[in-house]
């Protein structure tokens, strides 16, 4: 049995298929981050799951993508894990880049964005994946990531910018405490999924000017820090991933027409399009 996964902070989606490549079952499990997240809760986090303990003794192959494996201390960690868990496995672990990749775009070129709970880019030659920039993470970039609009959100409530409609119906979904928001933020296990948690309060108001406003400004700096540099035109498409860009793809295409970039669509959760390029490609 091999094991796919599209590997995001917030949540991970597996994909058990057998080994004649017929689908065994899907499951989840919360985020496994490894430049955020310790050690053992990561391995806390995969064993929690019924599904995964079940058959972790049966799994041949672990294929990993995953937010936050973009550097090789990243990748040893999470390898380490999986070894310890999938006694009986390979196991394949790569940046969440190269699974966009694979779910966007199978031999043609083109860009490739993530715009989830992190956001990340990168230009697909056909062959290899080339990134404009080392990223960061949470704290200094992620433009336009779950993350980021979290932050703007509860700055703009603390600043009181936000208006006061949108602000009452803020109070009352969140815990807006300063105390509690500074524990989360600087002594939680997952200050960026904290914040990511917060932006899906803007799908509930995604005609609003005040959110909509948000947003754009949001995407329009990804454009000019995560795409731009990039250097290509028209006849590179751009295939964007991930909830932000799922809910927001009128934007999206707005800001891509803005910079005469072709916009080339959404993909909410790009799980079910890896699986299809594993069976095709990379299980024998």
């Amino acid at each position: 049995m091999i094991l796919i996964a599209d590997g995001g902070s917030t949540k991970v989606d597996w994909f058990a298929v057998n080994s004649d490549k017929t689908d065994a079952f899907k499951t989840r499990t919360e985020g496994l981050n490894p430049a955020i997240v310790d050690e053992a809760i990561l391995k806390k986090r995969i064993l929690g799951n019924i599904n995964i303990e079940e058959v972790r003794e049966k799994i041949s192959h672990v294929f990993f993508y995953g937010a936050g494996c973009g550097t090789p201390k990243a990748v040893t960690v999470l390898e380490t894990i999986f070894q310890e868990v999938f006694v009986n496995a390979a196991v394949v672990v790569a940046e969440d880049m190269l699974g966009a990749v694979y779910a966007a775009s199978e031999a043609e070129p083109a860009i490739v964005c993530i715009l989830g709970t992190g956001s990340n880019s990168c230009y697909f030659d056909g062959k290899n994946i080339h990134n404009c920039t080392t990223s960061l993470g949470w704290a200094i970039m992620d433009e336009a990531s779950g993350n980021y609009f979290g932050k703007k959100l509860i700055r703009d409530y603390y600043y009181k910018i936000m208006p006061e409609e949108i602000r009452n119906k803020f109070e009352e979904q969140y815990n807006l405490e300063d105390d509690y928001i500074k524990n989360e933020l600087y002594k939680g296990d997952a200050p960026n999924t904290f914040l990511a948690s917060h932006a899906s309060f803007m799908f509930d108001f995604k005609e609003h000017t005040y959110i909509t406003s948000l947003i754009a400004d949001g995407v329009d700096e990804f454009f000019r820090y995560r795409v731009l540099p990039y250097g290509k035109g028209k006849e590179i498409p751009i295939y964007f991933i991930g909830s932000v860009a799922f809910y927001f793809a009128n934007i999206v295409e707005e800001i891509a027409k803005k910079y005469q970039l072709t916009f080339s669509g959404t993909i909410q959760r790009p799980i079910d399009n890896m699986i299809a390029y594993h069976k095709k490609h990379l299980i024998q």
